[in-house]
Formats: structure tokens, sequence, C-alpha cells
């Protein structure tokens, strides 16, 4: 679980080549919803969430993978903002490597990577906006295999993760204690909300 920043909070480094392929969608499936966005209620406040799913997987990996609106489910109660606009991709472990080495200097995939926009500086092809922007970048095998090991539904973890991804999105994080014991309690309340057990109920916690 990596917000990418490696240098003040909020920049994000996942510019260039590689955001105008996220955006355009490229040689992967690609699902939208309707323009105005999706309106949900989370929190007790009522927000708009504009989300786009691209999968980019083998038939194997595929048939793991969720639902474009299990995501917009998990996404939207997760959103303490009143706008947001997110791309999620779902990859094999190639490119999930790949994205992890080029963007952490990490040579392996990891579970999830949440690419930060910085302030001021607009998604390519839309104009400057203070709408909170950014990207989700999902594993799905190494997503299937955590679930294996942490002896975890498949459906509960994934949701976890797009959970986590939306919190580092809007400034959660966990660099020390303190920021991790606020993440984890926002993590388990929405958890709670979309009725999946506590996803740290393992950890000692």
């Amino acid at each position: 679980m990596h917000r990418v920043r490696p240098g003040g909070r909020g920049t994000a480094p996942a510019r260039g080549a590689y955001r105008r392929g996220l955006r355009s969608a490229r040689g992967c499936a690609c699902e939208r919803q309707p323009a105005g966005g999706c309106s949900v209620v989370t929190a007790g406040r009522r927000a708009r969430l504009y989300l786009r799913v691209q999968r980019a997987l083998s038939r194997e990996d595929a048939v793991h993978a969720p639902l474009a609106r299990q995501i917009r489910q998990w996404a939207g109660a997760a959103m303490r903002v009143a706008e947001a606009e997110v791309a999620v991709r779902l990859v094999g472990e190639d490119e999930g490597r790949s994205l992890n080495r080029d963007y952490r200097g990490k040579d392996y995939a990891t579970n999830v990577l949440t690419f930060v926009y910085g302030e001021g500086e607009a998604m390519p092809g839309l104009p400057e906006s203070d709408v909170l922007q950014g990207d989700l970048v999902l594993c799905v095998p190494v997503v299937v295999r955590e679930a294996a090991e942490q002896r975890k539904a498949v459906e509960a973890h994934f949701a976890h993760l797009i959970v986590h991804g939306m919190l580092h999105l809007q400034g959660f994080d966990h660099e020390d204690d303190a920021e991790a014991l606020e993440m984890e309690a926002v993590e388990r309340e929405v958890m709670a909300a979309l009725a999946y057990p506590d996803p740290y109920a393992d950890d000692g916690a």
C-alpha cells in the first residue's frame, strides 16, 4: 500500500507518458461512468465521484478482478472531499512490477500504488481544477495472493485496498504511528459501513 510521492506531500512523479497512457486507456478495457459523475453520500455528506476503471489483464487474472460497480461503491464510501476524479487501473504482475520499479525503485509488484496529482497540476488534457485528482493502480495477482495468505475474502481485500488508496489520495498517510492510527480508524469505519470485517483484526490491533 504505497502513496507515490518522492517529494513533499502532494507531489506526484507519475506524469508524462505514463499518465497520458493511463488517461487514454489504450490497449486495455476501459469502463466509464456517465459524464456527470456519480453522486454518493459518505460520512453524512453528499459528494461527486468521477471514476474510470481500466483493465490491463490476462484472462487468468481478469476472472479475479472486481467489477466497476464494486470499485465505484468502495471508492465512493471512502470519499471525504466534495468532488474527485479518479482512474483505477487493474494490472498484472509485469506492469505492477514495472511501475513499482520505475516510481519507487522497488523491483517487485506491490498490491496498490496511489499516484497523487500535486496542487495546481491538472490531469493531462483537462483544465486546472480544485477537484481532487489521482490514480490508483492495483496489481490483481498480488491482491489475490495476499488474500489467500492472510485468509481473507478476495472481495474484502480488494475493497480495503481501494479504500486505503482513496484515503491516500485525500492526504491520509501512515508515515508515523499517530498517522497510521488515524488512517486505520477511518479504514475500519468505512469497511464496517460497507459490511466488511475489520481489515486489521489479525494484526494485533
